[in-house]
């Protein structure tokens, strides 16, 4: 049996879901072989599943979404770089948790590019999700560039004409993969400022004045490049980064799930499984859109023994699908732990005990039956 479940997010990791999933299976079938495969969608999450799969932690200090430095760093494995831009500008990353609309760069994430460009990586893979800040990844751009520091560096930026030259030699000619799962334009009513400014805090006014901002910063870009990328599918990631990654950096974007299940191998974790067990905090509307549920199942779906496809059930913290709904995405069953304790906050508080009672019920329900049916017990 395959684990790979995202985090519950705010509780247990990918890993200690995996754990608790795993200690509550062996209860029930002491020799059930479990195997932990910790993924994610792109996201918070993304470095140690990278890591989890075998890839050496590079530990940097960097810029935070507020200029202050952070430790963060990125996972190598070879020549390829996995860089997280939650762990180095996110919201997770924010002094006391409070708000920098305006202010919030993602100068730290460039810089970690850099260092691992620096240390002689080729390929990189770049998470963009959970991201603070909305400036059109002009902070990434001007790490890159070298044009000072963090604070003071739009209108820099902008007025040197010599940015994508400055950028392009500090890349050495290494190839940027971005995890993207939105395909929202920079600007615009459904633009990375209109959309998801008000979730990190912007005001309406303040939305305005960040539209307007990264309308001039794509007006700039355009000057330079001659291609005016603004309204392509996902250049409103994280606040913008997907534009500069498109419009700078020649990136190519892919299903955050995809690449994190590349990235762990997937195909050979899950080769001999006669079940996968993923999971999420929720399972919601987003699930269907390419969340790691949804990914983990349609990877199941295309392997098995004769392409007969891995059987999936899904643990969650609560669940807000339908059978059906699940089943579209191939999922047979969900567990979830307010099926046990309707206490949510219980549930959030302690989560582990919870987890290892859906392992048994899992073991039970889909392992020893099996096995049953085999013959086998």
């Amino acid at each position: 049996m395959v684990v790979a479940s995202d985090k519950f997010k705010g509780t247990l990791t990918s890993a200690e879901v995996a754990d608790a999933v795993g200690a509550g299976v062996r209860r029930a079938c002491p020799d059930a072989t479990v195997v932990a495969v910790p993924v994610a969608d792109g996201g918070d999450g993304t470095l140690a599943a990278a890591v989890a799969a075998g890839y050496t932690f590079v530990p940097v200090v960097a810029s935070g979404p507020t200029g202050e430095p952070v430790h963060s760093g990125y996972a190598r494995l070879g020549d390829t770089a996995v860089v997280e831009l939650a762990d180095v500008s996110g919201l997770v990353r924010l002094p006391d948790g409070i708000p920098a609309p305006l202010t919030a760069t993602s100068y730290g994430t460039g810089e970690l590019i850099a260092a691992a460009v620096d240390c002689g990586c080729t390929r990189i893979i770049l998470g963009i999700g959970g991201s603070a800040s909305t400036d059109g990844g002009l902070g990434l751009i001007a790490a890159l560039a070298d044009l000072g520091t963090p604070a003071g560096v739009w209108e820099q930026a902008i007025a040197c004409s010599q940015t994508p030259a400055l950028v392009a030699a500090r890349l050495q000619g290494a190839r940027l993969v971005v995890a993207c799962d939105v395909d929202n334009p920079l600007t615009g009513p459904r633009g990375a400022a209109a959309v998801y400014g008000p979730q990190k805090g912007a005001t309406p006014e303040q939305v305005a004045e960040l539209d307007a901002r990264l309308g001039r910063w794509a007006d700039a870009v355009a000057d330079w490049t001659g291609a005016d990328l603004r309204d392509t599918s996902g250049a409103g990631a994280a606040g913008g980064v997907g534009f500069a990654a498109l419009a700078l950096l020649d990136a190519e974007l892919r299903p955050g799930i995809d690449l994190v299940l590349e990235m762990v191998r997937f195909r050979e974790q899950f080769a001999d499984a006669d079940l996968v067990v993923t999971g999420e905090g929720a399972l919601d509307e987003q699930t269907l859109h390419g969340k790691a549920v949804a990914g983990v199942a349609a990877a199941a779906g295309r392997l098995g023994r004769d392409g007969a496809g891995i059987p999936v059930v899904a643990v969650c913290g609560v669940n807000l699908l339908q059978p059906d709904e699940l089943q579209k995405i191939g999922v047979s069953a969900a567990y979830a732990l307010t099926d046990l304790e309707p206490d949510v906050s219980r549930c959030i508080a302690e989560p582990r005990p919870l987890l290892e009672q859906l392992g048994e019920r899992i073991a039970v329900d889909h392992l020893t039956m099996a096995r049953r049916e085999k013959g086998i017990v």
